[in-house]
């Protein structure tokens, strides 16, 4: 597993190609929706992190190092 943006868009995208296929049975089209909505559920929690990870880079790349003690310290050194 890669884990970036680009290979979550590559799965949506694979995702809308299989909806997409021609001669699917009823069962299949409900198996491919299902899964569908739990890509996208999936898919939307990863870009909201995306977007506040963007926002921290903002709030530092404007504060510098004053904004640090308020914000989370995600994947700092272990002790």
């Amino acid at each position: 597993m890669r884990n970036k943006l680009s290979d979550l868009n590559n799965h949506l995208f694979a995702q809308l190609e299989r909806m997409a296929e021609d001669g699917m049975s009823q069962e299949k089209i409900e198996q491919e929706a299902k899964r569908a909505e739990a890509i996208v559920s999936v898919a939307d929690q990863i870009t909201r992190n995306a977007d506040l990870q963007l926002k921290a880079a903002k709030l530092f790349a404007e504060h510098g190092q004053a904004v640090l003690p308020m914000l989370p310290q995600i994947g700092g050194p272990k002790e």
